[in-house]
């Protein structure tokens, strides 16, 4: 059983990750192990969980999300169902003799899996339970459900269990609810809609469509797109599309950013992301979720052609334009804090006030950011090293008891232990707080502010899966043009829509365009949403192609472009992963101890790795010197004395082996080899090396 990940923290890039969060279900199955079974999406999951969001990789299949109209019961006590199983005629078990649970129409009655007693004839006992669970008389989220085949009646209140609900209503009721007379949850109290679970729906004949209903039907689908999560929900024309996309986006819509929440001006979050302009999709779906109020992305408009070699392998050309009027462009906040902490000799930390250079008279450069409390003011710029808060602790903080009255009666040496300011680009101070923690210690957090606008190697995607970094920023002037003069903000490579197969992308401009030129927002759901006909008719009436195609003219030649460019708005999000936060490069820097090699990660400030399979292409180039400077002199180079007699390594000229220092001869080798040696050594294994002149 997995116990990793029991409890996670909520994720707040997005409204969409915090909500897509919410509705995870996270299998305990060992997600290492390479089995089909678990991971494959069950027949009993349909309506209950969504078949798109599930993550790529080792946890594909293992966690999953809830579809939009599933709850998730919780425990209630069983002995009041028990007592009302009893008063509709189950019989107790200390009433009857061996024979009689052997008749043809005696079922077995269990509650939570806990047998109770027998019920002659199942029909009347279900249908008497379920109407008393349509007119509230018992919780809606109790199941009773008839097995045949066991002959058994299985009675559930237990907790854990998913349930979708089913309604039973008509053309009248929709108009109420639609004129606010009545709400969802009078039609749970009138028994219009009830909540099944998966054994319940195995005695129900459900409908998904109006015109599938039959006599014998009990229920019918609120809507088709609820056998989808939140998450897939968000997708224009899902059901155009491949289904692989569907999931690729599922995972990139919680990665978009965008609002985070009405108080997001308040939050001091480690890390957050906002779009300065978000915008609502003008195609969009049903609005369950309230993503029009919190939206993340912005539409806009795509031209389908090849421009230049730098939109290859789904990279994007943007309108730079577009850039400087605010497209894409977006708020990075993180928290800096640190506490001003009282030691075990009763000494505290200081904050004290900028240090002056002696001549001029003004704050040294480190400190130009401080106000004069010691603390970076807010709207102040902060560039790379700068200190955000100039705090220093004592030298000395534990106690030593002969020393007590002689520490507190002087003055104390403080070392600098300032709050530093870390990052490529610099930022503004947003707000600064003073506050304490649990322990009451004080607490200083500093809110910072980067404006970033998109740039070579930033990561864009469309609602369909369809991912694509930066390759160009083109001025406006070259970029091409329609003949009513609209330039597109952003140039997508045609390639990416044959093997791909979105064709929901396509549907999705053409809607677009004709929300666009009619003035109206258009919809998209999954199975259903404005036909395509419609839309290609709406085009025609206003005068257009009705396959979306423009004629279009070059910005650099000024001719017309020979084929016709599909040309429309297509809603894009930009995703968190910028080429700032990436880009790492490393001259001299840290090294870690044991191994004397540079140190790993960005973070770290650590070196390029120079891994097996690339050794193996320099041997096979037979670079020899390059993997010497690479794998040694850039690395781990290290000077150790060897004796030419007995071959270990010495120290300070001096063969501890041998006892003298006349075959002593120093050579140069990788830290780790030396290292590797001396572990062996500890192991009563000895390498010895073997010298030669490096001239014979």
């Amino acid at each position: 059983m997995e116990r990793i990940g029991v409890t996670q923290v909520l994720s707040r890039l997005s409204y969409i990750s915090a909500l897509g969060m919410m509705t995870r279900v996270d299998s305990q199955f060992e997600k290492s192990r390479k089995v089909s079974g678990p991971r494959s999406l069950q027949a009993s999951q349909w309506g209950m969980l969504c078949p798109c969001d599930t993550p790529e990789g080792e946890g594909c299949g293992l966690v999953k999300n809830l579809a939009l109209m599933t709850h998730v019961t919780t425990d209630l006590e069983e002995e009041h169902f028990i007592e009302l199983a009893y008063n509709l005629g189950v019989q107790k078990f200390d009433l009857l003799c061996g024979l009689e649970l052997h008749e043809p129409n005696v079922y077995l009655v269990f509650v939570n899996g806990n047998l109770i007693g027998i019920k002659r004839g199942y029909k009347s006992f279900v249908k008497m339970f379920r109407e008393l669970r349509r007119h509230g008389y018992i919780h809606e989220f109790i199941s009773i459900a008839p097995h045949h085949t066991h002959r058994c009646i299985y009675i559930a209140t237990d907790g854990g269990r998913l349930l979708s609900g089913k309604p039973k209503v008509t053309e009248k009721h929709i108009q109420e609810l639609d004129y606010k007379i009545r709400l969802f949850r009078d039609f749970l109290k009138d028994g219009l809609v009830e909540f099944l679970d998966v054994n319940e729906e195995n005695d129900s004949v459900i409908a998904v469509y109006e015109k599938d209903i039959k006599p014998n039907t009990t229920h019918l689908e609120i809507e088709p797109y609820t056998l989808l999560g939140v998450c897939a929900g968000l997708i224009p024309y899902p059901n155009h599309n491949q289904s692989p996309r569907n999931t690729y986006q599922c995972a990139m819509g919680k990665q978009a950013m965008g609002t985070i929440g009405y108080n997001q001006k308040n939050r001091m979050d480690t890390l957050m992301y906002n779009l300065v302009y978000p915008q609502r999709p003008i195609v969009k779906t049903s609005d369950l979720i309230n993503f029009d109020k919190l939206p993340a992305g912005q539409n806009a408009i795509v031209a389908v052609m090849s421009y230049s070699g730098y939109d290859i392998e789904d990279a994007i050309v943007l309108n730079k334009a577009s850039l400087d009027r605010g497209f894409g462009r977006c708020l990075v906040y993180r928290t800096n804090k640190t506490v001003v902490k009282r030691y075990a000799n009763q000494i505290t930390d200081k904050v004290r006030g900028p240090k002056v250079d002696a001549e001029t008279r003004k704050p040294i450069w480190k400190h130009m950011a401080l106000d004069h409390d010691g603390i970076a003011a807010p709207g102040v710029k902060v560039d790379n090293f700068q200190v955000l808060v100039n705090k220093s602790m004592p030298s000395v903080t534990n106690v030593i008891p002969t020393e007590v009255e002689r520490l507190q009666s002087q003055e104390q040496p403080f070392k600098d232990v300032p709050l530093v300011y870390k990052g490529i680009l610099p930022s503004y101070v947003e707000k600064v707080v003073l506050s304490s923690n649990i322990d009451e210690v004080p607490l200083f957090k500093l809110l910072m502010r980067q404006t970033r606008r998109p740039e070579v190697g930033d990561k864009f995607s469309s609602r369909h899966g369809q991912k694509g970094v930066v390759g160009l920023i083109a001025e406006q002037e070259d970029m091409p043009f329609s003949h009513q003069g609209i330039i597109p903000d952003l140039i997508m490579n045609p390639h990416g829509f044959p093997s791909r197969m979105t064709v929901g992308k396509m549907i999705e401009l053409l809607a677009g365009k004709s929300g666009v030129l009619t003035g109206q927002l258009k919809y998209a759901t999954a199975f259903g949403g404005d036909k395509v006909r419609d839309i290609a008719e709406d085009l025609i009436k206003c005068g257009f192609n009705y396959e979306g195609k423009d004629c279009m003219t070059s910005g650099i030649t000024g001719e017309p472009l020979e084929a016709y460019i599909f040309f429309g708005p297509i809603y894009y999000q930009k995703l968190k992963h910028m080429v700032v936060d990436k880009i790492h490069a490393r001259a001299r820097g840290p090294r870690t101890t044991l191994t004397r090699q540079p140190t790993e990660g960005r973070s770290r400030d650590g070196g390029l790795r120079l891994g097996e399979m690339e050794r193996d292409c320099l041997i096979g180039h037979g670079t020899s010197m390059l993997l010497l400077e690479r794998l040694m002199l850039s690395s781990d180079a290290f000077n150790v004395d060897v004796c030419g007699k007995c071959g270990l390594m010495g120290y300070s000229n001096w063969c501890h082996f041998c006892k003298s220092s006349g075959n002593i001869a120093s050579i140069r080798l990788p830290y780790a080899c030396k290292l590797l040696f001396q572990e062996l050594q500890s192991m009563n294994v000895i390498p010895r090396l073997k010298l030669a002149k490096y001239f014979e």
